[in-house]
């Protein structure tokens, strides 16, 4: 089976569906060429090493990839973001027929904006189109405030609409998003629920971790409360530092930490320190090779999203990274990603955007003999190698393209 890979990012971009996805459907046997975009992903700069031209040709690991001109940015600005996936849009539209070859199956990397490239492929070539659906547009567009006038946020719904309805199969993270998109007008037997997984290779668990590049105070007999990842508008995270108020006083040896970059995070720090959050380490972000040993001198590891109906339905990436490190969860969310952790009996379930439930959470779980928290994170790894792994989505995707093709 040749494939075609068309997504917007892909290594050395931190992409967890990009080559090692791609390496394993070739090593079953299968064709797979990628087009992409020139690497400047997260911070909107062209990576060391890539200049943004007409059109590259490289390999990555035995695997060809075309790269394509765009325009790089990855701001806070709507404009330059809407330019930034316009432009790799265009491109792809008006190069993608020149270079590749046919492809059996054309995969599609979430952005609905790329649809109207698999389409003309598909046109040309008879090729099944599979679009993977990791954020429903517009509203997850609308939740993070890069479009706010309601006139294109209408054009866009309608685009997306007739985009979904007639790709050939479409790859959705959790259940509620299949079944928005059945309302939508969507067949459900074109629709397949496919967990994401994890970087696996790369989340090491430590039994001594280096701690060198923590800034005092020292995490030494304290109960730590870890926050790893992107730090944006829509993680919502003045409720944790409003909950880490409450519990300064109350439980002083709860040591909360947020490592990762995003464009919160200079504000979240200057509020912090208003505050004289002592119990708040924010730390530098760490390439994913490197996070082992970070989650493994946490106590919990806390999840938490804006109360947003689009939330309901979301599972954000870092939920299987910490099932998958075997650590108790705070779950401060309702809907699918709450039901990932309910069922697996990983952790604690709170309300968010509510300071005190969380508190109240952490406090429980603080309370729990350390044999009752080692079991959870055992009993999270365990349904993550069950249910979620990359390997299980692999072949999940797999058959899903096989499918299609009969």
């Amino acid at each position: 089976m040749r494939i075609l890979f068309l997504t917007q990012w892909f290594q050395p971009e931190p992409f967890f569906k990009g080559l090692p996805f791609v390496k394993a459907l070739q090593e079953k046997g299968h064709k797979v060429n990628v087009l992409t975009g020139f690497p400047n992903y997260p911070g909107g700069k062209v990576y060391s090493g890539y200049h943004v031209r007409l059109y590259q040709r490289e390999a990555l690991d035995g695997i060809i990839v075309h790269r394509i001109m765009l325009y790089p940015s990855h701001n806070r600005s709507a404009f330059h973001r809407i330019i930034n996936y316009l432009s790799f849009s265009l491109s792809s539209f008006l190069l993608s027929p020149w270079l590749v070859k046919k492809p059996d199956v054309i995969y599609v990397y979430n952005l609905v904006t790329l649809g109207p490239t698999a389409f003309l492929l598909r046109l040309i070539f008879g090729s099944k189109v599979i679009l993977d659906v990791q954020d429903l547009w517009p509203e997850s567009v609308a939740a993070s405030r890069m479009l706010v006038n309601k006139g294109l946020l209408n054009f866009l719904n309608i685009m997306c609409d007739w985009i979904y309805r007639r790709t050939d199969h479409l790859v959705v993270l959790s259940p509620g998003f299949k079944k928005n998109l059945i309302d939508r007008g969507v067949a459900p037997e074109r629709i397949a629920v496919i967990y994401n997984w994890c970087d696996e290779a790369s989340i090491r668990m430590e039994d001594t971790v280096s701690l060198d590049f923590i800034k005092p105070p020292a995490f030494t007999n304290k109960f730590v409360v870890l926050f790893a990842g992107a730090m944006g508008l829509v993680q919502g995270l003045d409720t944790l530092l409003d909950c880490a108020a409450l519990c300064r006083e109350s439980f002083p040896d709860i040591q909360f930490a947020l490592i990762g970059g995003g464009v919160e995070k200079s504000r979240l720090q200057k509020r912090a320190k208003e505050m004289g959050l002592d119990n708040i380490t924010f730390l530098p972000p760490r390439p994913m090779s490197m996070m082992g040993e970070v989650f493994a001198l946490a106590d919990a590891l806390i999840v938490h999203l804006k109360d947003d109906a689009l939330f309901l339905i979301t599972i954000p990436s870092k939920t299987q990274a910490y099932l998958y490190a075997g650590k108790p969860i705070i779950m401060a969310m309702h809907g699918d990603a709450a039901e990932l952790v309910r069922n697996s009996g990983a952790g604690i379930l709170c309300e968010p955007e509510n300071p005190r439930a969380m508190m109240e959470a952490i406090k429980n779980m603080y309370n729990m003999q350390e044999l009752d928290r080692r079991k959870m994170g055992q009993y999270g790894r365990e349904f993550y190698i069950r249910n979620l792994s990359f390997k299980e989505g692999v072949k999940k995707f797999e058959d899903i393209f096989l499918s299609c093709l009969e």
